[in-house]
């Protein structure tokens, strides 16, 4: 099925625009933005979803990569699949690949993880300006404006250095921008530096997403304001609460209900299911019930455990998907206590 303009990245950012409010993005985490996840998260207001990054090298080469990596539906948009790649001639062969499930595809200039920089990927690539433009400006001339490309980036201690960088993959085409506030080797217990990314804002005229320290709807606000960014995406803030851009504190019980459908209902495999679930209950449940949650050693005994303990509706009960505290079963109250 063709992909439908409204669902560009960059028509979204333009509605969003006229709605005077930031676009609302939920970001690429590795194994945890799967399709049943991306889903979820778009019951509650996220306007754009990541997939995880997805490393082009193995996904052109390896089928079962292809297989396990990229999974999508007509519902799965707007989509921006990302990519980790340190050449053109990869990350062009992936793109060949997904481009007509997609609206957007991002390339990953930011994670952290050593692995990755090893390879050149990920922030290896804020060292590599010329290259990363080389990329970005063969994507465009080859797919022009049929396709929406982003570089998610990290800052540098030396915010001109910065500036150099995304000047330089701004002329080279790309479409917008997302800046988590910190360097490669900034822990993530240090504060996100707004001002950073708000002097990136100021230096180019492509739209830009700001990335960092967001874990509430009134945080993406503050940030918007404070950084003057197009929108603001979350990432740890919605894996433990999907509902937080729909503004709610926490995580509601409807979600999790809902999640336990599209994880059956599409497959996911079953750690990341737990951990899914566990991240939700987080402040929630008591830390006997959340060690026991985390126990759990197969799929059945999860679901046995969820109802001895809980309500839990399934899509054909009324109400499915509407509570918002947590459900317990009433013989279960006593354990309700955190």
């Amino acid at each position: 099925m063709a992909r439908n303009p409204e669902d560009s990245p960059l028509a979204v950012i333009e509605r969003c625009r006229r709605e005077n409010r930031p676009v609302f993005v939920a970001g690429p985490m590795v194994r945890y933005s799967k399709l049943p996840f991306r889903e979820l998260v778009r019951d509650y207001k996220v306007d754009i979803v990541y997939s995880p990054m997805i490393l082009a090298r193995e996904f052109v080469r390896n089928h079962n990569a292809r297989a396990s990596d990229f999974s999508t539906n007509h519902r799965d948009r707007p989509l921006i699949v990302q990519i980790g790649a340190n050449n053109v001639t990869d990350l062009l062969r992936m793109i060949d690949m997904i481009h007509p499930y997609v609206d957007g595809v991002g390339l990953n200039c930011g994670c952290p993880i050593k692995d990755q920089v090893r390879e050149g990927i990920g922030a290896a690539l804020m060292s590599k300006k010329e290259l990363v433009a080389e990329m970005v400006h063969a994507v465009k001339e080859k797919y022009g404006s049929k396709l929406v490309i982003e570089t998610k980036i990290r800052v540098h201690h030396d915010i001109q250095e910065t500036i150099e960088f995304v000047k330089m993959v701004e002329a080279a085409g790309v479409d917008f921008i997302t800046v988590h506030g910190r360097t490669k080797n900034t822990r993530s217990s240090e504060p996100c530096n707004f001002e950073k990314i708000k002097a990136i804002k100021e230096a180019v005229s492509v739209p830009v997403i700001a990335n960092g320290d967001c874990r509430s709807l009134e945080d993406a606000f503050r940030i918007a304001k404070d950084t003057g960014c197009d929108g603001v995406m979350a990432a740890r803030g919605i894996l433990n609460n999907p509902a937080m851009f729909a503004g709610y504190e926490k995580a509601p019980w409807g979600a999790i209900e809902k999640f336990w459908n599209l994880s059956t209902a599409y497959g996911l495999p079953f750690r990341l299911l737990q951990h899914h679930l566990g991240c939700m209950l987080v402040g929630q449940i008591s830390k006997q019930l959340q060690n026991e949650l985390n126990s759990k050693s197969s799929l059945l005994e999860l679901m046995d455990w969820f109802d001895a303990n809980f309500e839990l509706k399934r899509p054909t009960d009324t109400g499915f998907g509407t509570a918002v505290a947590v459900q317990y079963r009433q013989n279960r109250q006593k354990q309700a206590h955190i």
